[in-house]
């Protein structure tokens, strides 16, 4: 093809190919350490992200009552989680840990020269406890997660967009949705030519203050609207919505697979669990605050994204798009850690440009055919998120913790893996059904 590297110029080959675990500002071992407040700061921004859109919609579906459980309940579990793989990360890096372990399982290159190994990503952690299959599993549910998110990503831009510039029924022989999500391709093939994540930078700060600021005037606005009207609101659903909100939180809480990266970068690593609950307790209140005000300002006129409830003044406009634009140039932040797995195991780790952007069409074909917002986040949190976040966890600290933690360790763990599955298989069912044969 002559689209790689190698074979068209070294000046696309200059800088090293981004991992999963590359930092955004640049190489953790050239930057100083994290202090508390920035580890909190960096929880925060690796975990919020376009989900919360659609909890209010997810409120009006489950009650709010329900949801809230819901969402205290997942945020306690993902923390769990996301410490289980630091302890399992720092015991496989004491030199008893990691000798113990390459004997136990037969994996002889886990250790390095000076008896510690570094594991730097969780698809590292996969490998030193599984070795390949572990780290194919963790693959590919980051590409499906990550993929999915960027799904996610243009169906909130392609109806956001049809609503505000809504120019005819059809443009150019297409739906609205679909003409503005094939607008985004030759721009989104550019960003996505990017080897470096650092050139991105700015952007992503740029789109996080957006995506705050957005939020602030979204609560605002419910705020006011709830005191105009206060509709009739419901606290409890039904079984089958359950397992739906479940999924939509589990998407609203995701980002396992930063946590060793950010724990590696903290100053006082003895503190960094006490810092990752006060920020998943934070994220808990306003992600509740947000669902809940959501959904008792519009009652079941609450629309799959909440941004769609509000109004065609000034404000509201440039809400929409300047969550359009944020969700737009994040797009190819989220994508790094796909192509740092698919470029490992399809072009030898150099950077392949053809590759980059036949993963940016797929995802924009898939955008097309999905309808819902909300219900996709549920498909993307019950279908990857939950085995991402609930099953490989508990799964990785058994293995290596297995012969220490006793039968009390033994059956959190296994109830975790086995909460996920069924969370997850449950989901993935009922989300789909609402995909294709939708209740209302």
């Amino acid at each position: 093809m002559g689209f790689e590297a190698g074979s068209s110029s070294d000046a696309l080959r200059a800088p090293p190919p981004p991992r999963e675990d590359t930092p955004l500002l640049g190489d953790p071992q050239q930057v100083a350490l994290s202090s508390k407040s920035k580890t909190f700061a960096n929880v925060f921004i690796a975990i919020v992200g376009a989900g919360v859109l659609g909890l209010p919609y997810s409120f009006k579906r489950t009650g709010w009552v329900m949801s809230l459980l819901m969402l205290f309940s997942v945020a306690a579990l993902t923390q769990h989680c996301m410490m289980l793989l630091v302890y399992t990360r720092r015991k496989l890096e004491s030199s008893n840990g990691s000798s113990k372990i390459a004997s136990s399982n037969g994996f002889s290159k886990i250790a390095s020269s000076n008896g510690l190994s570094k594991i730097a990503s969780f698809g590292d952690l996969g490998f030193t406890v599984c070795g390949s299959t572990g780290r194919f599993l963790v693959d590919i549910l980051i590409i499906l997660s990550q993929t999915g998110f960027c799904v996610g990503y243009l169906i909130f831009i392609g109806n956001t967009l049809a609503d505000v510039v809504n120019l005819s029924p059809m443009i150019m022989g297409l739906a609205p949705k679909s003409f503005y999500i094939w607008g985004c391709l030759p721009f989104q093939l550019g960003l996505n030519s990017i080897a470096s994540l650092t050139h991105l930078a700015p952007l992503s700060i740029f789109a996080d203050v957006v995506d705050l600021g957005a939020m602030g005037v979204v609560l605002v606005e419910d705020v006011l609207v709830f005191f105009k009207h206060s509709p009739a609101v419901k606290a409890f659903g039904g079984v089958s919505v359950f397992f739906y909100g479940m999924g939509v939180a589990v998407y609203s809480f995701e980002g396992v697979g930063m946590v060793l990266p950010l724990e590696s970068e903290m100053k006082d690593k003895d503190k960094f669990g006490k810092v990752l609950a006060l920020t998943m307790a934070f994220l808990s209140l306003l992600y509740g605050g947000f669902g809940a005000l959501g959904y008792f300002a519009f009652g079941e006129e609450t629309k799959d994204m909440i941004t769609a409830n509000l109004g065609a003044g000034l404000i509201s406009t440039l809400v929409k798009l300047g969550l359009c634009v944020n969700l737009f140039f994040t797009l190819p932040i989220m994508m790094n850690p796909v192509y740092e797995i698919v470029e490992r195991r399809f072009s030898g780790g150099t950077y392949c440009l053809w590759l980059r952007w036949l993963l940016v069409l797929l995802v924009s074909v898939v955008a097309l055919s999905v309808p819902n917002f909300a219900d996709f986040l549920s498909l993307v949190g019950s279908g990857v998120c939950c085995a991402l976040g609930f099953v490989l966890p508990p799964l990785f600290h058994l293995m290596v913790f297995k012969e220490e933690i006793g039968w009390k360790g033994w059956s959190m763990d296994v109830g975790i893996m086995v909460l996920g599955i069924v969370l997850g298989v449950s989901g993935t069912w009922y989300a789909l059904l609402e995909i294709f044969f939708p209740t209302e």
